[in-house]
């Protein structure tokens, strides 16, 4: 079921506390997932930017120019995105990651030779595979 869309008004850039009012309990997740990317990678900065295309604000979270992964804000929750290069395709059927996401890869459309990895935020048990696909993305970047 797809999610309403929220960040819509290109005129209320999005922070903290009108993150906090949106996605409710899964901010814990928001801030356990970004400790852990800034613990464990130097040079991370985030954007905010608000696209056309969509009607929304996404958030982006680079190391130097290159995008580790977007979010968009959900109601209740957020999702999640990482893009992978095709070329990096044995490697992520050969990681630690599970097999629904290694399936959710395979099957994904490409996008400018890339893949993506979605997860729409339920409970603390996403965080764990958020952490084992930073800990790729960063390994590949």
């Amino acid at each position: 079921m797809e999610q309403k869309t929220v960040l819509s008004d290109k005129d209320i850039q999005p922070n903290e506390e009108l993150i906090a009012t949106i996605i409710g309990d899964k901010q814990l997740i928001w801030k356990q997932m970004m400790a852990y990317l800034y613990n464990n990678s130097k040079d991370i900065s985030e954007v905010w930017k608000y696209y056309n295309d969509g009607k929304s604000w996404l958030f982006r979270s680079l190391k130097k120019k290159k995008t580790i992964f977007w979010i968009k804000v959900l109601e209740d929750t957020f999702r999640i995105a990482f893009w992978y290069p095709i070329r990096l395709e044995s490697a992520i059927m050969e990681s630690n990651l599970p097999d629904s996401l290694k399936i959710q890869y395979k099957e994904a459309k490409s996008f400018n030779k890339t893949r993506g990895i979605y997860i729409d935020i339920q409970d603390s048990n996403d965080l764990i595979n958020i952490k084992k696909l930073i800990d790729f993305k960063l390994t590949n970047l």
